[in-house]
């Protein structure tokens, strides 16, 4: 039996007849009586009082459409609690990088959590390279990274907001040229964003005093006066980082890029879809420099 008999028949029940259910339904007059005899003919039953010019949906038939809407309703929400309706899909797993999780993420997450307070979310914290690994696996749903060096076909990036470097100090330092304060201060590496070239272009030597995996935990480092570092400037800062002097590198300067990486047959990629569009609201919200959504 097709779906689209009972389409029609709740079209006729609807609009009163069937010349105006066919024109809802996009077919001819009689198409329409051929397919009400034909979903009688499948049922046994007779659902239109046929005594009178114009049939008319009989008792049986009036009751048939409440039926009817229920199986229609089925049949186009068949994959929602599959494909990431809030709704009915109860709960999702999201990893994140430590930077976003004091600020960008959980500001992001009210805003879903608003529309959908029945939502269950796990947050796993790690750093990039660990959570394409579980965004791999299927551990995550998906993740908010730094945008990989490399997306296997298996899966998308989706990215939203470009950081740009800067240096970084805490308020005690006041020198303005950041030149200067690099060659002055104990300089703290980040380990896997990579300031090099920019020191490199500009044949500045630094002091290394500490290399941290953590954006995090070098700006609390930094906080407490104990060197200077160079890092991208948070789309939505935390209170550590917003007590930071950011100071500019000046045009040529790095970014990091932030998105969200997800297998390319996430089963939620509905929830995840929403969930970008909240981060995206979020950045603007707080004047940070937005990428345009393209979701693969």
């Amino acid at each position: 039996m097709s779906i689209s008999l009972f389409k029609t028949l709740i079209a006729v029940a609807e609009e009163g007849s069937f010349n105006a259910a066919a024109d809802r339904v996009c077919v001819t007059h009689a198409a329409v009586g051929q397919q009400m005899k034909r979903l009688e003919e499948t049922l046994g039953v007779a659902l239109f009082d046929r005594s009178q010019k114009s049939p008319r949906l009989n008792q049986l038939g009036r009751a048939m459409v409440p039926k009817a809407k229920e199986v229609v309703a089925a049949y186009e929400t068949i994959l929602d609690d599959l494909t990431g309706d809030p709704r009915l899909i109860g709960d999702i797993v999201l990893g994140a990088v430590p930077s976003t999780l004091r600020g960008l993420v959980p500001k992001a997450m009210k805003g879903l959590i608003g529309q959908y307070p029945d939502l269950r979310i796990r947050v796993v914290p790690g750093l990039s390279p660990t959570l394409q690994e579980m965004v791999e696996t299927g551990t995550v749903d998906a993740a908010l990274v730094s945008e990989p060096n490399r997306t296997p076909a298996t899966m998308t990036w989706t990215p939203f907001a470009v950081e740009k470097l800067v240096l970084l100090t805490s308020v005690e330092v006041t020198e303005t040229d950041p030149e200067r304060i690099l060659s002055a201060k104990p300089f703290i590496r980040h380990s896997a964003l990579s300031a090099q070239d920019w020191l490199a272009r500009r044949k500045l030597k630094v002091r290394d005093m500490m290399e941290m995996s953590s954006l995090d935990t070098i700006a609390s480092m930094v906080a407490h006066d104990l060197g200077v570092s160079i890092g991208p400037d948070f789309c939505v800062p935390d209170p550590i980082f917003g007590s930071l002097r950011k100071l500019s590198l000046g045009p040529t300067a790095p970014s990091r890029t932030l998105g969200i990486l997800s297998r390319s047959d996430c089963s939620k990629y509905r929830l995840v879809e929403r969930f970008l569009d909240e981060l995206i609201e979020t950045v603007t919200a707080h004047g940070g420099r937005t990428v345009s959504k393209e979701i693969a």
